[in-house]
C-alpha cells in the first residue's frame, strides 16, 4: 500500500506519465475516500491534490475527466542489507613517531588562503 513519502509512478493513458511523492493523505468528508497530495517531480515542481479511494491509492486504475490513470508504488532498486553484527573495533594504535619534524606531519591546506589567491 502506498503511503506518505512513498514515490509513485503515475500512468496516464496506460503509459508511464510522471513520478510523484505522496506528501499527505487525509480523510475526505465522503466516507472511504481520501485527499491525497502529490508532489509531482517535474520542472517546475507542482502539487496535485486528488480525492481517491483506498483501492486507487493501492494501484487500481481509475479515470479523471475520461483519462485513464493509475498509481504504481515505486520500490528503490538499491538492496538494503541488514547490517551484520561486526566484531568490536579496537582503537588504532597511534603511529610511532621517530621525531616530530615538520616533514613527517601531514600538511594542512587552508581553504581561506586558497580562496584569497584567486
Amino acid at each position: 500500500m502506498a503511503t506518505i513519502n512513498d514515490l509513485v509512478l503515475v500512468h496516464v493513458d496506460d503509459k508511464p506519465g510522471f513520478y510523484a511523492r505522496i506528501e499527505d493523505i487525509s480523510p475526505d468528508v465522503k466516507k472511504g475516500w481520501w485527499i491525497v497530495k502529490l508532489l509531482v517531480l517535474t520542472f517546475p515542481l507542482q502539487v496535485y491534490t486528488w480525492i481517491l479511494d483506498e483501492s486507487q491509492i493501492d494501484g487500481a486504475p481509475f479515470t479523471m475527466g475520461g483519462t485513464p490513470l493509475m498509481l504504481e508504488k515505486i520500490e528503490s532498486p538499491v538492496i538494503h542489507e541488514e547490517p551484520a553484527k561486526a566484531a568490536p573495533v579496537e582503537p588504532a594504535a597511534p603511529p610511532a613517531s621517530s621525531g616530530s619534524s615538520e616533514t613527517e606531519r601531514p600538511k594542512v591546506v587552508s581553504l581561506f588562503d586558497r580562496k584569497n589567491r584567486k
